[in-house]
């Protein structure tokens, strides 16, 4: 039987909607289908600074106001214990820095997190910073600001993404690899049930602040580490890049100011131009074309014990790839060693023990990554490599004979230089 549906009195734009709405209410056999599509613009500045926290530098109250000059901000200030322990007078001096500027801002609290990898596999630190948000009763006008490494980043990322479905965060990167890479990016991010970022978000800051001076404290390994990715964006995309680095590389290595602030920017803003023009910056294809390197990676810092950092693991993965290439007939064998000798000169050994680590069924466990990154976006196997230097090629298919043959090259080359590190656990 028919019925009638009255939407009552409506002045709409576009009566055939409902028209059309209430006539498939009326029959059961009707489809109708309404693709909803609309556009948002995602902006965010990128700042590069030296001397953040001075109070004679405007950089982060400028930032923190540029949508709402007349209002005095909250901020809820999340830092790392290893930039606290290097800076022990940084509290007091972000103190100084919003009395400073009082009219404009208002340090709430400032909350201590551990720094390094370890932190993202702890669950419990995440409900801690949920809580203490709460309770300073931080809202979508408020402010989260995040200092520190890329793991800090990540988890107070998540922390933030998820309260509230979203509070502003501020990101301010303290490495080399947080400032030229992932701190400048859209991710967020926990590890979960064993398996590194299971647990994350897509939520672009509201700003990204780099302060040069964080650089300068950091060891030496740590500097050395953010390198990895500088190479990894101009292998993939700018060959140019990439010869600046081969002929820096000494000043690099010897960490010269002028040549690692031009590394740290460059680096960044390739990263930026991926995101926003490659097409997919919250990633819903198959492909993660900056992530080069970095499916054995993301296996090796797990099976190291997370004795491997982040950079050191995929510098050891793009020398791997590189040389599957050449096996493959991808790529020629001078630009696979120009690509191994330019990493070694940065200062970076291109073997650990890890490598050689059995899984369960006696096969080796790095090409578990394999499947495991597959895994993290669903779809169709999809590596990137490079075909030439400053051009990446995606191939949906890896060659477990040639692989195996690459990793075994580098043990080689690495018992050549002398350059083994300490075995790894279960090696």
């Amino acid at each position: 039987m028919k019925q009638d549906v009255d939407f009552g009195d409506r002045t709409d734009p576009e009566p055939d909607i409902w028209r059309d709405l209430a006539h498939n209410m009326t029959e059961a056999s009707s489809t109708e289908t309404y693709v909803q599509r609309f556009t948002m613009a995602v902006e965010y500045p990128v700042v590069f600074t030296e001397g953040l926290f001075e109070p004679g530098n405007p950089a982060l109250a400028d930032t923190v106001s540029r949508h709402e000059p007349g209002k005095r901000h909250r901020l809820f200030v999340i830092l790392d214990g290893g930039v606290a322990r290097a800076q022990p007078d940084l509290t007091a001096r972000l103190a100084a820095y919003t009395d400073h500027h009082k009219a404009r801002l208002e340090l709430l609290a400032v909350e201590l997190v551990q720094g390094g990898e370890g932190v993202k596999n702890q669950p419990d630190i995440v409900d801690g910073l949920l809580r203490r948000m709460q309770e300073l009763a931080i809202d979508r006008h408020s402010y989260v600001v995040a200092i520190g490494g890329g793991a800090v980043l990540d988890l107070v990322g998540y922390a933030a993404a998820i309260c509230h479905r979203g509070v502003r965060l501020l990101r301010v990167p303290t490495t080399v690899l947080a400032q030229n890479d992932s701190g400048v990016g859209v991710k967020n991010g926990v590890n979960a049930l064993g398996i590194k970022n299971f647990a994350g978000t897509f939520a672009p800051p509201f700003a990204v602040l780099n302060d040069f001076a964080f650089i300068e404290t950091l060891e030496r390994r740590d500097k050395i580490a953010g390198m990895a990715e500088a190479a990894k964006v101009a292998l993939i995309r700018d060959d140019a890049f990439f010869n600046w680095l081969e002929a820096n590389a000494s000043a690099l290595a010897r960490f010269d100011p002028p040549a690692m602030r031009y590394m740290i920017r460059r680096c960044a803003e390739l990263h930026l131009r991926h995101i926003a023009s490659g097409g997919d910056p919250f990633e819903q294809g198959s492909a993660r074309p900056l992530d080069y390197g970095h499916w054995s990676a993301h296996k090796l810092e797990g099976l190291s014990g997370h004795k491997l950092r982040h950079g050191e693991a995929v510098a050891i993965g793009m020398a791997m790839d590189a040389r599957y290439a050449v096996l493959a007939g991808m790529l020629p064998a001078a630009a696979g060693e120009r690509i191994c000798h330019l990493l070694e000169r940065l200062g970076f050994e291109l073997w650990h023990d890890s490598l050689g680590i059995a899984a369960a069924d006696g096969q080796p466990a790095m090409l578990d990554g394999l499947r495991e990154f597959q895994e993290h976006l669903g779809g169709e196997l999809t590596i990137t490599l490079i075909e030439a230097i400053g051009r990446g090629v995606e191939v949906h298919r890896i060659d477990r004979t040639h692989m195996l043959a690459a990793r075994d090259w580098l043990r080689h080359r690495a018992a050549r230089n002398g350059a083994s590190r300490n075995e790894a656990p279960g090696a």
